[in-house]
């Protein structure tokens, strides 16, 4: 049963093709790209169990340099940090309110 619109199957934002399996849904990939350097790719994804999430992959051109490669993923990791953790806190119901 879909829990947004009150009907058995996919979600409305489901990609209803060969990425649902296993009971779960997955929508079309939403991509950001700059050409060359760096892509992001986010799903919504719908679990048996009824829990939705945001699934993530990113990929970044790395410096040649060694040194400058790690500045670059320590960079990187701080920014999904901040991001992983705005974005979990905002999801978390407030103490009085139902959850939505």
């Amino acid at each position: 049963m879909n829990r947004r619109t009150g009907q058995a199957g996919h979600t409305a934002w489901c990609g209803r093709d060969h990425r649902c399996n296993l009971g779960e849904h997955r929508s079309d990939e939403i991509v950001v790209d700059v050409a060359g350097h760096a892509r992001a790719v986010l799903v919504r994804v719908r679990t048996a169990a009824g829990r939705e999430h945001a699934e993530v992959r990113v990929r970044v051109a790395l410096a040649p340099g060694e040194l400058a490669a790690r500045r670059q993923l320590v960079g990187l990791l701080g920014d999904v940090r901040q991001a992983v953790t705005r974005a979990a806190v905002a999801a978390r119901p407030r103490p009085g309110r139902a959850a939505r």
